[in-house]
C-alpha cells in the first residue's frame, strides 16, 4: 500500500535509550555487549516508546523507502547521521500468494514471504544492516561473524558496501557456494574444524580479545531486531492485517521470536487489529533441539550435534531455543521436524508448484508445512504465511543428486521425436 498524499518523513532520531536483560529485566547503557552483568541473561534493545507513538504512523511507513528503512522509527537508530546507516535495499521482498503450492498441500489460502529476494539471497541481509549500522554509530571499524553460511555472505557484502574490514568464521563442512558467496566480496573467510556452536564459542573468544564487532555475538541485541522486519512486511503487505498462522525455519529462534514481536508493536501501535498470529516453527530432524523439546512438552532445550543437509538451520544449542517454545506456547502454534529426504521434497514441491527455488531452509519449510497440513495442526479456512529465507542456488549439492537431465539425445530431430514418443507412452 502506497499513502495517496506526499508525506514528508520526518529525519532520523536516536530512539534507544538502553539495553535491557531478557531474562531480568537489569538495564546496561548502550554499548557493543550482548550478556547481563547481574544474571548472564540475554540483551535486548530498549526504545524511547513515547517518541515512537509520536512518530509511527502508517502513512509514516508508506511514504517511506522500499526498503527495511521504511520502518526506521521501530528498528535501532544509534545516529541521527544517515551516512553511517548502512542499506544495499534489503527488505520489502515480495509476499507471493500461493495457490498451486496451497492445493496440493490441501490449504485454503498460503502466502509466501519470498526473502530470497534479498541483496545476498536471504533474510541475513535484514538483520545485518541492522548491526553495520549500529557498529558504525559506535565506531567499530571491524566487522565479523559466526555464521553457517548465509550470514557470512550477508556480512561480507554489506561491509564490503561500507568499507569495513570483515572475518567470518564458518564450519570447514560448509557448502562450497557458501563459501564463495563470502569469499567474493574480499571478506576473511575462516573456515573451522567443528560445528557452528564450537565456531560460535571461539568467536565470543575472539570477540573478547580483538574488539571487533561480531554481528551474532556482542552486536546480537541489535543484529535481532532486523528479523522485526518480516513481520512487519507481512502485514503491511496483507493491507494492513494479520494472518492467521505463520510458519518460519528455526536455527538460533531469534527470527521467529523477532517475527512475533513485530506482530506485537504493530498491535501496541495501533497499526493493525485484530489477533497475534499463530505460530509454528520448521527444523530438521538432523538439527531439532527446539522440535525435540516442544514434543516433550518442555522449555528445556537439550543441544544436539547437527546431522542434516540443511546447514543453514544447524545450531545444536540455539540461543533463542527457549523463547521460540515460548511463542509457540502462547500463540497456539507447533514446531516440527522433517528428516532430509522430506526436506529434498519439500524444495522440489515449491520449485515445481511457484517457481521459487529455496535453500535447504526453505526446503524444512515447505516439508513441515505439509506435515502440519495433514495432521490437521493448520485448517483450510486459515491464512497461512509461511517465510521463505534464503536461495536455492546457495545449496545445489541439496538437490543435485535428484534432479538432471531428463533427455540426453543426439542432435537429430529423428532421435528426440522417438525418445519423447517413448516417454509419452
Amino acid at each position: 500500500m502506497r499513502a495517496s498524499a506526499t508525506i514528508e518523513r520526518p529525519p532520523l532520531q536516536v530512539n534507544v535509550t538502553h539495553l535491557r536483560c531478557r531474562l531480568c529485566g537489569e538495564t546496561e547503557p548502550v554499548s557493543a555487549s550482548h550478556v547481563c552483568g547481574m544474571c548472564f541473561g540475554p540483551l535486548e534493545v530498549a526504545y524511547d516508546e513515547h517518541l515512537a507513538d509520536r512518530r509511527v504512523s502508517r502513512a509514516a511507513i508508506e511514504a517511506g523507502p522500499a526498503s527495511l528503512w521504511r520502518y526506521q522509527d521501530l528498528l535501532p537508530v544509534l545516529s541521527d547521521d544517515p551516512d553511517l546507516r548502512v542499506d544495499l535495499g534489503t527488505g520489502w521482498s515480495p509476499l507471493r500468494p500461493a495457490p498451486r503450492l496451497a492445493q496440493r498441500l490441501g490449504l485454503g489460502e498460503l502466502w509466501l514471504k519470498d526473502d530470497t529476494r534479498n541483496p545476498s539471497g536471504s533474510f541475513k541481509d535484514r538483520v545485518v544492516t541492522m548491526a553495520l549500522s549500529a557498529a558504525r554509530a559506535m565506531d567499530i571499524d571491524t566487522i565479523a561473524c559466526a555464521s553457517t553460511g548465509n550470514l557470512a555472505g550477508a556480512v561480507a557484502a554489506h561491509a564490503a558496501a561500507v568499507g569495513m574490514l570483515a572475518y567470518v568464521f564458518v564450519p570447514n563442512t560448509l557448502e562450497q557456494a557458501k563459501i564463495v558467496g563470502a569469499a567474493i566480496y574480499g571478506a576473511n573467510v575462516v573456515a573451522v574444524d567443528g560445528t557452528y556452536d564450537d565456531v560460535n564459542r571461539l568467536c565470543a573468544e575472539v570477540a573478547d580479545r580483538q574488539g571487533w564487532g561480531f554481528v551474532n555475538v556482542n552486536l546480537r541485541a541489535f543484529y535481532a531486531e532486523g528479523s522485526k522486519t518480516i513481520g512487519y512486511e507481512i502485514a503491511e503487505q496483507l493491507g494492513w492485517e494479520f494472518p492467521d498462522h505463520v510458519v518460519a525455519p528455526i536455527a538460533s529462534g531469534a527470527m521467529f521470536v523477532k517475527i512475533r514481536k513485530a506482530f506485537g508493536d504493530l498491535q501496541r501501535h495501533g497499526l493493525v487489529d485484530g489477533s497475534i498470529p499463530r505460530m509454528s516453527g520448521a527444523q530438521a530432524t538432523g538439527c531439532s533441539p527446539v522440535a525435540t523439546a516442544f514434543e516433550a512438552g518442555t522449555l528445556d532445550v537439550v543441544p544436539q550435534r547437527p546431522d542434516t543437509i540443511a546447514r543453514s538451520l544447524a545450531i545444536g544449542n540455539p540461543a533463542d531455543g527457549y523463547f521460540a517454545l515460548q511463542v509457540a506456547a502462547e500463540t497456539d502454534g507447533v514446531i516440527g521436524h522433517v528428516p532430509d529426504d522430506e526436506v529434498v521434497t519439500g524444495i522440489r514441491l515449491l520449485a515445481e508448484t511457484e517457481g521459487l527455488f529455496a535453500e535447504t531452509a526453505g526446503g524444512v519449510t515447505v516439508a513441515n508445512l505439509a506435515r502440519f497440513a495433514a495432521d490437521g495442526r493448520i485448517g483450510r479456512d486459515e491464512r497461512v504465511v509461511a517465510v521463505i529465507s534464503g536461495n536455492g542456488y546457495k545449496t545445489l549439492d541439496a538437490v543435485a543428486p535428484t534432479v538432471g537431465p531428463t533427455f540426453e539425445v543426439s542432435p537429430s530431430l529423428d532421435d528426440f521425436q522417438a525418445q519423447l514418443a517413448a516417454r509419452s507412452a
